[in-house]
């Protein structure tokens, strides 16, 4: 992703390797890329986030366990957690 900051890059590929059906915290992100003091600073990154698909940025929350904010809206992102934590069937 060009047009970046390098912390910014940091955050969407640290984002980007979150795994379907599993979230991380703000703060969790930052200690992960370096930066321990810098979640709200990862929240801001985030909200330039240009590929949501790639970089599935509904899988940061707070890390008091609450939803916290996103680009599509608060309802988009919760329905995308809700989506991902349901078991396929059939399997």
């Amino acid at each position: 992703l060009g047009g970046y900051t390098p912390f910014e890059s940091l955050v969407f590929q640290a984002c980007a390797q979150i795994p379907y059906g599993q979230t991380a915290s703000y703060g969790q992100i930052a200690r992960q890329i370096g930066y321990p003091k810098a979640a709200r600073a990862v929240g801001q990154a985030l909200h330039k986030n240009p590929v949501p698909l790639i970089v599935p940025c509904h899988r940061i929350i707070a890390g008091s366990g609450k939803t916290g904010g996103f680009n599509g809206g608060i309802n988009i992102k919760c329905w995308l957690l809700t989506l991902e934590a349901r078991k396929p069937s059939g399997l």
